[in-house]
């Protein structure tokens, strides 16, 4: 990793609000709700091990670290879940016989109301992409699970890469201009922060002025 290396993760946060991004990057400010925790447990049970194993059709790997060290990119994250799907036509995988067509899957704990997928979760998926792809040298499928349909919705990157892969490279230099200028992002106008874990930390709420308060905070400070 360099100085400049962007973590996959920082991405979705970004595309949420460059704003949340910001306080995470240079505050260190974080705080976590009950979206966030019920997305950490989903996270958590994915990477336990219990997912990986192997069959005569696939392999099947959790939590695997990725990345692409390009200049054009320099990414690096970390895979719910890779699959790979054996294919005479396929790309060899060290240490396995045979060859392998090869499947991201990123673990969500709630699918958008109308079907489809979100782009936030979208964007996140194809930097995975990008990684895998420079790692194993193949052209890998992309998934979405939404785990409260129990349902895989696969990601238009064959048809669309060109969409995404400008979007990408457009948040990561964003992403770093952050860095470099050290500024936190203003709030956005008419910006919606309902359901933002770190929405009291971004605005911290300020009781109003109050004279009888005050007087009576400063009671017994003077000398009788």
């Amino acid at each position: 990793m360099s100085d400049t290396s962007v973590n996959i993760r920082n991405i979705q946060h970004f595309m949420y609000c460059p704003r949340r991004y910001s306080l995470l990057e240079l505050n260190d400010d974080w705080s976590e709700n009950y979206f966030v925790i019920k997305a950490n447990l989903l996270h958590e049970h994915v990477h336990d091990g219990t997912h990986d194993f192997s069959s005569s059709e696939k392999l099947v790997r959790s939590n695997m670290t990725v990345y692409n060290d390009s200049p054009e990119y320099d990414l690096f994250g970390v895979v719910d879940c890779v699959e790979f799907v054996r294919d005479n036509f396929g790309i060899k995988i060290e240490g396995a016989d045979g060859t392998f067509r090869v499947r991201i899957i990123e673990y969500k704990p709630k699918a958008p109301k109308g079907g489809g997928f979100n782009e936030t979760d979208a964007i996140q998926v194809f930097a995975q992409k990008i990684c895998a792809d420079s790692i194993w040298g193949c052209d890998s499928e992309a998934y979405l699970y939404y785990s409260d349909i129990r349902k895989r919705v696969k990601l238009p990157f064959d048809t669309e890469y060109q969409k995404y892969d400008e979007l990408l490279k457009n948040i990561l230099c964003e992403i770093r201009k952050i860095r470099e200028e050290k500024a936190i992002v203003p709030r956005a106008k008419s910006q919606k922060c309902l359901g933002c874990s770190m929405s009291d930390v971004c605005f911290p709420k300020v009781k109003k002025y109050n004279v009888k308060d005050t007087v009576m905070s400063q009671k017994g400070e003077c000398g009788e």
